[in-house]
C-alpha cells in the first residue's frame, strides 16, 4: 500500500480520535461546585482520562473533589484526588463487582447540597458488575459471553444486561439521591441513547446527562481534517460486519473519485459453534471489504475502533488497498479462508498492515475511512 495514501488514512483516523479526547471535550460541560460534597464516579474505558481531565479543570473552581472511577487494565492514568479502578473488559471479572461496590459506597448517604459528577463511557458494563438480587457474578460472566459471541446489536445486549444488574439501567442514579447528579458522557452508541451507554447506571427520565463526545463529532473532524469532498454515511451503521464490508465495496465501486466515504457505528461477529481465529470486527469487515473490491485500483479503506481494540485484540483495526489480495497471494495467505475462520487479525498481521494505537483513552466507537481516488 502506498506510503502517502496510508498516512492519510492514519492522519483521518487520529483526527477522529483528537476530537474525543476528554482533555479536549470535557472542560466545557463541567457544572459549578455544589454547595457541599463534590463527589466523582465513572465507568469506562475513557473514564481515567475524564478523572484527569476533570482534575485539571478543577482547580479554578475553588471546590475539593473526591471519588472513585473504574477503567479496563491498561487504560489508567495519573489522578491526585479521584481513585482509579481497574478491571476486565469485555468480560467482567470480581474486579468489576468489587469496583461497582466501591462506586455505590461512594454516594451512599450524602445530601441535597452534595453534588455527584458521574463520567460514564463505552465498556461501563462490563466494569460495573454489580448482580441483581438473585444473580451472581458467574451467571453474570456466561451470559456476557454468549451475547459478546451472539452478533447481536449493542443496545439489545445493554437491555438484557441491565435486567441483570444491580447498579446499571438508573440504579446509580437512584443511589446518588437527594444529591444533585450531572453525568458527562462519552457516546459509544448508535444514536447516542443515554439508556444504552455503558447500560445507562445513571440515566432516568429527566436526568441532567451531557454528552461530551459522540460518533458525529469525530466523523466530522475526521472530514475537516482529510481535505477532500466527503460524504457521512452515517454514524450508526450496523450489521454483520462481513455483510457490511461487501455493502462498503459496491458503494466504493460505484464512486468516481475522489471522494472520502466516512462510517461510525458498530458491526457484529457472529461465531458458530466452530473454534474462531484471532480477530476484530473491523478487521473482519476489511477483509470481507478487500475480498469483494478484487484489487479495485483507486479504492484503500482504514477501520477501527477509536479505543484502539479491536474486539479483544492488541490492534485498532487494519487498512487495505489495491494491492492487499495480490500481497496476501504472494505470501500465502488464503483470504476467504480467513474471513470463513473469523481469522482476519493473522489476515492483516501478517501483511504488515494493521492499525495499532494502544488504549487512546476515549470511545466513540467504529471510524471507518474509504479513499476513493
Amino acid at each position: 500500500m502506498e506510503h502517502d495514501t496510508a498516512n492519510r488514512l492514519r492522519a483521518i483516523f487520529q483526527a477522529a480520535i483528537a476530537a474525543a479526547d476528554p482533555a479536549v471535550c470535557l472542560a466545557p460541560h463541567l457544572p459549578p461546585p455544589g454547595k457541599g460534597r463534590n463527589i466523582v464516579i465513572g465507568a469506562g474505558k475513557a473514564a481515567a482520562a475524564m478523572a484527569a481531565a476533570l482534575e485539571a479543570a478543577w482547580p479554578q473552581r475553588q471546590a475539593a473533589i473526591e471519588g472513585v472511577v473504574v477503567t479496563r487494565y491498561g487504560h489508567g492514568v495519573p489522578t491526585r484526588k479521584i481513585e482509579v479502578l481497574q478491571a476486565a473488559h469485555p468480560v467482567p471479572d470480581a474486579a468489576s463487582e468489587a469496583a461497582a461496590r466501591k462506586i455505590m459506597a461512594a454516594v451512599r448517604g450524602l445530601g441535597p447540597e452534595d453534588q455527584v459528577i458521574a463520567l460514564i463511557s463505552g465498556g461501563a458494563s462490563a466494569l460495573l458488575a454489580l448482580p441483581a438480587p438473585g444473580v451472581t457474578l458467574e451467571d453474570k460472566i456466561l451470559v456476557n459471553k454468549a451475547l459478546l459471541a451472539s452478533g447481536a446489536p449493542i443496545a439489545t445486549m445493554n437491555r438484557i444486561r441491565r435486567q441483570l444488574s444491580g447498579i446499571k439501567g438508573g440504579k446509580l442514579a437512584a443511589a446518588c439521591a437527594p444529591a444533585r447528579l450531572v453525568t458527562l458522557a462519552i457516546s459509544d452508541v448508535p444514536g447516542d441513547d443515554p439508556a444504552v451507554i455503558g447500560s445507562g447506571p445513571t440515566w432516568v427520565e429527566g436526568a441532567d446527562y451531557r454528552l461530551i463526545a459522540t460518533p458525529m463529532l469525530a466523523l466530522r473532524a475526521a472530514a475537516q481534517a482529510s481535505g477532500m469532498t466527503v460524504r457521512i454515511l452515517g454514524d450508526a451503521l450496523e450489521g454483520e460486519a462481513a455483510e457490511v464490508g461487501r455493502g462498503m465495496a459496491g458503494l466504493a465501486l460505484a464512486e468516481s473519485g475522489p471522494v472520502l466515504l466516512l462510517s461510525g457505528g458498530e458491526t457484529t461477529v457472529t461465531i458458530g459453534a466452530e473454534k474462531p481465529g484471532r480477530g476484530g470486527r473491523n478487521m473482519e469487515f476489511l477483509l470481507s471489504m478487500a475480498i469483494a473490491l478484487g484489487g479495485a485500483k483507486n479504492a484503500y479503506a482504514l477501520a477501527g475502533d477509536s479505543d484502539g481494540i479491536d474486539g479483544t485484540e492488541d490492534a485498532a483495526g487494519a487498512m487495505i488497498g489495491p494491492d492487499t489480495l495480490e500481497r496476501a497471494r504472494e505470501l500465502g495467505l488464503d483470504p476467504v479462508g480467513s474471513l470463513a475462520a473469523h481469522d482476519s487479525y493473522s489476515f492483516f498481521k501478517s501483511l504488515g498492515d494493521l492499525i495499532v494505537t494502544g488504549p487512546t483513552l476515549t470511545n466513540v466507537n467504529d471510524i471507518r475511512a474509504v479513499m476513493i481516488l
